[in-house]
């Protein structure tokens, strides 16, 4: 088996708080987001976007999401409110893919989406090939529209996900995969 075909079958999510620094560099980040930009994309519309959340950005963001959280939860309790202002700051980076399907005669929402996802795959594999850990999380963090406006989101853009980046002193065991048979029609 060669180098490629190992990584895809060995490849696990961490956990954020799994996870340590030091994260990538701002080098390895444009290396990152180069790869992940490598997706078929029809019509060349790029029908995605990335935002670094890195360094004090996780806080301020945090402060944000502790804020959303308090007002819908008023009984939480400073400790679980602390949580939530934690939620970015697990790992030492997060990437968050921005899915925005643009108008255009020939090519579908649906495909635009898809290669929203293949950008997002593509991050994640190339952040593993490059030695890290990366967990692919929405959350309600995702589907909230203050937050999505607090990270300047478009009323059109979607959250296709936040992926912790850090380093792993060790990988989880694989989970249960679906067994063929049961996903596999031959026609």
């Amino acid at each position: 088996m060669n180098d490629t075909l190992t990584l895809l079958g060995t490849r696990r999510s961490v956990p954020p708080q799994a996870t340590s620094g030091p994260g990538p560099s701002r080098d390895e980040i444009e290396t990152l987001l180069t790869l992940a930009a490598r997706v078929p994309d029809h019509g060349k519309l790029a029908p995605w976007r990335f935002l670094v959340i890195d360094g004090e950005a996780r806080t301020r963001f945090g402060d944000a999401i502790a804020a959303a959280y308090a007002s819908d939860e008023p009984d939480a309790s400073p400790e679980r409110v602390g949580q939530e202002r934690n939620r970015l700051a697990r790992a030492p980076l997060v990437i968050a893919v921005v899915s925005g399907a643009k108008p255009h005669a020939k090519i579908p929402e649906w495909e635009q989406v898809l290669s929203a996802g293949a950008v997002c795959m593509n991050l994640t594999v190339a952040a593993t090939a490059m030695g890290f850990r990366t967990a692919w999380l929405t959350e309600w963090i995702a589907y909230d529209r203050r937050i999505l406006d607090a990270m300047g989101l478009a009323p059109h853009e979607r959250m296709a996900g936040y992926f912790h980046i850090g380093r792993a002193a060790e990988t989880p065991p694989d989970r249960p995969r679906p067994a063929l048979a049961d996903v596999v029609t031959y026609l």
